[in-house]
């Protein structure tokens, strides 16, 4: 399909394996075209025996394998990455991280000139090739090899091309947003429990009600209030729950939500 045959996950956690699942789930690419570097063990070992793939201790085999490299580690560990990979990594190959709060100044002082770099920031709905990925280039990097890497990626999901400006916020809102709704789900389960549904069918009734509403806005494109407004009926059942989640301030805290994500990206950057 294009120019990458061959990813390498640096950081088999949470994010790393929802990216080993979304494209091993594709079927474009196999478990012999994806490797993860982990230092964890037991984690590698988990990822190994559920994926299939193979999984090295360090990264200087999986850097050497890969077109793509992906570092998928906590803020505070990409500098020890970047060390780690300085020797190895050569022009021809590309790197993306989806570090939060990690700029492209920042890996781009850390490693050889020439590298082309770019910065994403997925979701773990990538488990399930439905994530919302956005992605930054750097100065230096070829239009064709962010072709080529925007393509892999809409493999997991939909794909935006940001300035870096606007990083800590889809920080705040994409990479966090599924916490959001998860929690929302939940609620809206509990809610069906509380009137007597089974846990089941009233966790299967609330996610489905919630991918049947964004699939909607996505699809119709219209705006979400004149969406909402289709299904408020004058004196009916939804203006009253409506009213309830106003007064308990449910769109001010949602709000509120990102921006002290945001916020908290920002302090990551500067950490």
């Amino acid at each position: 399909m294009n120019k990458i045959k061959k990813i390498g996950i640096i950081g088999a956690g949470n994010m790393g394996e929802a990216l080993i699942s979304g494209f091993l789930k594709s079927k474009i690419f196999s478990p012999q075209d994806v490797y993860a570097s982990e230092i964890i063990e037991k984690r590698r070992k988990y990822i190994t025996d559920n994926y299939h793939i193979e999984s090295f201790d360090d990264t200087k085999k999986l850097v050497e394998r890969s077109d793509l490299i992906i570092i998928s580690v906590k803020p505070h560990n990409v500098k020890d990455v970047l060390e780690s990979i300085r020797d190895n990594i050569t022009p021809e190959k590309i790197l993306v991280s989806i570090a939060a709060g990690i700029k492209l100044d920042f890996i781009r002082k850390n490693l050889p000139e020439g590298i082309p770099i770019i910065r994403v920031m997925p979701n773990i709905a990538c488990f399930v090739r439905e994530g919302m990925i956005a992605i930054c280039p750097s100065d230096n990097t070829p239009k064709e090899k962010l072709e080529a890497v925007k393509e892999v990626l809409s493999i997991l999901g939909r794909t935006i091309i940001l300035d870096e400006k606007y990083f800590d916020a889809v920080t705040g809102l994409v990479g966090s947003g599924p916490a959001y709704i998860y929690l929302i789900i939940e609620a809206l389960s509990d809610a069906g429990v509380r009137l007597g549904l089974p846990r089941d069918i009233a966790i299967t009734l609330s996610a489905q009600t919630i991918l049947g509403a964004g699939k909607m806005v996505l699809e119709i494109n219209e705006h979400p209030a004149k969406l909402k407004d289709m299904v408020v009926t004058p004196g009916g059942t939804t203006i009253e729950g409506l009213l309830e989640m106003e007064r308990g301030r449910v769109r001010a805290t949602i709000i509120d939500a990102v921006i002290k994500a945001t916020e908290r990206a920002k302090e990551l950057s500067k950490a």
